[in-house]
């Protein structure tokens, strides 16, 4: 009961616009669902192990009827694999909602990290500084380096997270289902100012996110560039 009530607790803070358990968008979702699945698969195997100890304790006698050898086998070795086996399958199968291994048109921002800010550039050249607009219900390719030490871009609510190094580019796909605005973090420490590196991710209806930025009306796409930094 104890544990319940601490996790029911521990979950009641996990809203927010930083919060991994509220996703709004297709990665950001195949992440949480595989959260949940670890969550409730630990769960179980806790309380399988604790009721195991327990019979140990109170009921030697009903363990020994099962047998030794038995109980190695399955306790050991069935159950385990079986288990495993599930939370690996459930991982390939969500993990590939997060890199970006399908190709076609996407619309392409380049975002350059900096002791301690971002930068982003739209493709008719605008820029932006700690502030990433995105058009809602499209896929956005943002290209990730760096210009000084390694960082990690991460919009908790929208996709993964994934590093900007100096001299490399990477690829990250985003995809916000709905005008919003969300948080967005550098997740990997950088330095003294690491803490507050924030910037905000703002998702706009795609004429209104034209407009700001600079682009004609429609022009809210671009090719995705074969296999550079696809990841």
């Amino acid at each position: 009961m104890g544990a319940l009530v601490g996790a029911g607790l521990a979950l009641a803070a996990c809203t927010g616009p930083l919060s991994a358990l509220q996703p709004e968008g297709p990665a950001a979702r195949g992440i949480g669902t595989l959260w949940w699945v670890m969550l409730f698969a630990g769960t179980a195997i806790f309380f399988a192990v604790a009721a195991v100890l327990t019979l140990a304790f109170v009921r030697p006698a009903w363990l020994r009827r099962f047998g030794e050898t038995r109980l190695i086998l399955w306790g050991g070795l069935v159950v385990p694999l079986v288990i495993l086996a599930g939370l690996v399958t459930a991982a390939f199968a969500l993990g590939e909602q997060v890199l970006v291994v399908r190709q076609g048109e996407a619309l392409r921002i380049e975002a350059t990290a900096r002791q301690w800010s971002w930068r982003f550039r739209y493709p008719g050249g605008h820029e932006t500084h700690d502030l990433l607009h995105l058009p809602a219900g499209r896929d956005v390719d943002v290209a990730l380096t760096s210009e000084d030490v390694i960082h990690s871009f991460w919009v908790p609510r929208l996709g993964g997270k994934l590093d900007a190094i100096p001299g490399h580019v990477n690829v990250i796909r985003l995809r916000a289902d709905r005008p919003g605005t969300y948080g967005g973090v550098c997740a990997e420490y950088c330095g003294i100012g690491h803490a507050p590196m924030r910037f905000s991710v703002e998702a706009h209806e795609e004429d209104a996110f034209a407009r700001l930025v600079g682009l004609r009306e429609g022009a809210a796409t671009g090719a995705v560039p074969d296999g550079e930094g696809a990841r």
